[in-house]
């Protein structure tokens, strides 16, 4: 018996040594580094250009140069392509975006409709050759991704013609540039750094403006009460100056 305790002291003597250097050589791993999110910044100038479709309803009605009612002449829908650009200013708070903007578009919208007062001897027509909007925004960021509202004044340069059918002879005219109110609703994507695009809709409230068209040689011919409401779908891109992302941990 005392021979077999012997035998296990000595065992256990021998092995301890073992298990501590097994424990001693476990290899040292460096922890993972912290995760780190970039969030896109919104905020700084910008400038770009856009293009899209354009439509301008407008209704004539023929009065006396006194401003007596005569009667309804007819409505023209104008319709084309626009092209433009824009310039303007965002600044960032948590999530939502706020900005100013000016945006200035060269337009080919033209329609023509037959005289209701006087079917078959006139036809009217109606022509927007630019557009301007002057608009603040407000917005909401889902990180690159920016959803808006915009509102505020719009301006349209127009012709209104009168012409004799048959044969085609321009019996009145008159240009003018006339002044109303926007809204409008938009989405941008930030797609690169410093980089956005995106699609808006616009709808143009138009004042109601009375005019006098005079012929060719500045005698009066006419005098019509019109009314404009133009709808407009454009696409942009954007180029920011500042900072496109930030960094979160």
């Amino acid at each position: 018996m005392k021979k077999f305790l012997l035998a296990t002291v000595a065992l256990v003597a021998f092995a301890a040594p073992a298990a501590a250097a097994d424990l001693a050589a476990r290899p040292y791993t460096k922890a993972p580094p912290p995760m780190i999110a970039t969030v896109y910044d919104w905020s700084g100038f910008y400038i770009g250009a856009n293009g899209g479709w354009g439509s301008s309803h407008n209704c004539w009605d023929q009065q006396t140069p006194g401003g007596v009612f005569i009667g309804a002449d007819g409505c023209q829908n104008a319709t084309g392509g626009v092209a433009g650009g824009q310039i303007g200013y965002r600044w960032q708070s948590g999530t939502w975006v706020f900005g100013l903007e000016a945006q200035g578009d060269w337009a080919d919208l033209k329609a023509s409709s037959n005289s209701l007062l006087f079917p078959g001897l006139f036809t009217n027509e109606t022509k927007v050759d630019a557009f301007g909007l002057f608009t603040g925004q407000i917005g909401y960021a889902a990180n690159n991704v920016l959803f808006y509202l915009k509102g505020g004044a719009a301006v349209t340069d127009n012709r209104y013609n009168t012409f004799t059918t048959p044969p085609v002879v321009l019996a009145g005219s008159v240009s003018n540039t006339r002044w109303g109110g926007t809204v409008g609703v938009g989405i941008d994507f930030g797609f690169a750094p410093n980089w956005s695009a995106g699609i808006e809709y616009d709808h143009l409230f138009m004042q109601d403006n009375t005019y006098n068209l005079t012929t060719p040689g500045g005698v009066l011919f006419s005098t019509i009460r019109e009314r404009q409401d133009v709808d407009l779908v454009t696409v942009h891109v954007n180029y920011k100056w500042g900072g496109p992302v930030i960094a979160k941990y």
